[in-house]
This record gives C-alpha cells, sequence and structure tokens, in this order.
C-alpha cells in the first residue's frame, strides 16, 4: 500500500513538472502607475501560490494562538456527578 502511495505521489509530481515545463512562456504583469514586470508564467504562478499562503497564514495566526492559549489554560475542575442510585421498583413490561 506504501509503494501504490509512493506512484501516486510521483505521477503527481509528473504531471505538475510536465505542466510547469509546458508554461515557460514570458508574461507581463502590470501593476500599478505603469510599473510592469515580466517573467516567466511558471514563476508568476509560483509566486502568487506562495503569497497567498503566506496571506492565509498571516490571517489564521491570531485564531491559532487564541486556541493554543485556551488549550493550554488550566481547567476548571468538573462538578463531581452523583452516584446513580438504583431504581425502586422494576421497570415495566418485564
Amino acid at each position: 500500500m506504501k509503494v501504490l502511495g509512493w506512484l501516486l505521489k510521483a505521477a503527481v509530481f509528473i504531471l505538475i513538472f510536465a505542466l510547469a515545463l509546458n508554461n515557460q512562456a514570458p508574461v507581463r504583469v502590470h501593476g500599478l502607475f505603469g510599473a510592469q514586470w515580466e517573467a516567466p508564467l511558471v514563476l508568476v504562478l509560483l509566486l502568487v501560490l506562495f503569497a497567498g499562503v503566506v496571506l492565509g497564514m498571516a490571517v489564521m495566526a491570531p485564531l491559532w494562538w487564541r486556541a493554543r492559549r485556551a488549550a493550554r489554560a488550566p481547567q476548571p475542575p468538573a462538578p463531581a456527578q452523583p452516584a446513580p442510585t438504583a431504581p425502586d421498583e422494576p421497570p415495566h413490561g418485564i
């Protein structure tokens, strides 16, 4: 089963690598105030992906920190549950 997993990962990597090799045409990125940047499409896509990951982590970081603080905070002891008592009469239908 492990071999099948590795073969699947290798196939996905080869497909992505082939896609990257086929998209090396230069593209022009137009920025604000007339700024332009020309780079291969693969590099532009990689930078946009990286920027998205960084932005997503930056947005989620406060939520992660808050959850960690809540998990590490000492929990108040749970109230003691009374022991169950035996019923006085047997259930009906027996």
